[in-house]
């Protein structure tokens, strides 16, 4: 006999004994600090990902980004 998968979540009530200001909260997935540590994850828009196909052209693109805000700045001082 198989459960009925669609139950609503709407019928779900927690118990009077919980109490969620003592519960902590864990962040999981790409929010984890752990998981972060000495890496910088960025998620790029699909469109953007098509023109830069790889970490290192993301990388290049930026250094030249930099080096031409550094121009402009020594320009315009």
């Amino acid at each position: 006999m198989k459960k009925n998968s669609t139950t609503k979540q709407d019928d779900y009530e927690l118990r009077d004994e919980y109490d969620l200001s003592k519960m902590t909260i864990l962040p999981k997935g790409r929010f984890d600090p752990k998981r972060r540590i000495g890496m910088n994850v960025v998620v790029l828009d699909p469109d953007i990902a098509k023109a830069f196909p790889s970490d290192k052209a993301v990388n290049e693109a930026l250094r030249l980004i930099l080096k031409a805000k550094k121009v402009s700045q020594t320009v315009s001082a």
